[in-house]
């Protein structure tokens, strides 16, 4: 009787979750449900926000999509129409090169090797100097692009803050924004996008254990040598990573641009986000320029799995 009574209740010490038959796990299917259940508001709001307009735009693409006229009331399909018109116009072959240019030069050498730089140099600088550089830095990044960019145009504008102080030096002091236009829309990417990777590189040095160089500089090994074979190898993760964030955020840079120069002056600045915004909202072709955004992504995808190629091997070590 005692034994039969242990049975039903179950072993002193023992309990049985809650929810469960007695003696019997939770089902697999039932654990996943559960786990899943609290991820189910994000899912739809990333279906709504960015799956949705995502769809919209393949759909689009392909179509005669406008803003005005019958092509607004009633669109029809056009089939690969858009793309063969955008690779025969040599307008979107330039702003393709100059997407290009912009996003090797501003963002993988500038920002990424700015923010290295600046990384190595004040690993082991007094705290104050990394607190009031940072503080610029930052500064320059978390302000919006639209205050940023304005705020640029103050500075490179013709007889604006820099021309003033190259005046009373005694230097030329050119239009930069007519007669170097991709040069400014560069340093002012670099400008505001460094502290990114200055953030990225600190954080990935601080963690490399000071006994490792130590060893390397008790072998005879120089500076240079020490960053080429132990620190870069060190933080190589780091590097990789950063390079693919920054790559993408320089790829899709509008508004910078476009408060500066606005493309110009006759396209010499007009990358690819740009041209895409002329035509669709300045000539009203929503097809034409949802096509644009699907080579701008397809441009972002082929970057990403480059890097993640590269990378690859590193995750598996």
């Amino acid at each position: 009787m005692a034994e039969s009574v242990l049975t039903r209740a179950g072993a002193p010490g023992t309990t049985e979750p809650r929810g469960t038959a007695p003696g019997r796990p939770p089902s697999g299917l039932r654990r996943t449900a559960g786990r899943a259940l609290p991820l189910l508001p994000s899912v739809a709001l990333l279906a709504v926000f960015f799956a949705g307009p995502v769809l919209w735009c393949v759909y689009a693409a392909f179509t005669n999509t406008a803003l005005t006229g019958a092509a607004a009331r009633d669109p029809e399909f056009v089939g690969l129409r858009n793309f063969t018109r955008l690779f025969g116009d040599q307008q979107f072959t330039a702003s393709l090169v100059l997407t290009l240019v912009f996003a090797l030069t501003s963002g993988v050498l500038g920002q990424n090797g700015l923010g290295l730089a600046l990384a190595l140099l004040l690993r082991g600088r007094a705290r104050w100097i990394r607190t009031a550089l940072g503080v610029l830095l930052v500064g320059a990044w978390v302000l919006p692009e639209i205050v940023a960019g304005f705020t640029l145009y103050a500075f490179f504008s013709d007889g604006g803050t820099l021309d003033t102080v190259l005046t009373s030096l005694h230097l030329p002091a050119p239009d930069w924004l007519v007669e170097h236009p991709m040069l400014t829309v560069v340093l002012a990417n670099v400008w505001r996008g460094t502290a990114f990777s200055w953030m990225v590189y600190t954080a990935a040095l601080d963690e490399i254990p000071p006994e490792i160089e130590d060893a390397a500089a008790t072998d005879g090994a120089t500076g240079v040598a020490r960053l080429w074979w132990v620190t870069l190898p060190m933080i190589r993760r780091s590097v990789f990573t950063n390079l693919m964030v920054v790559t993408l955020q320089t790829l899709a840079v509008f508004t910078l641009i476009f408060v500066l120069t606005g493309g110009g002056p006759s396209g010499a600045s007009e990358t690819v986000p740009l041209y895409m915004y002329q035509q669709a909202f300045k000539f009203f072709q929503l097809g034409q320029g949802t096509a644009i955004a699907l080579v701008l992504l397809a441009l972002g995808g082929l970057f990403s799995f480059l890097y993640l190629r590269v990378l690859k091997p590193e995750l598996n070590r």
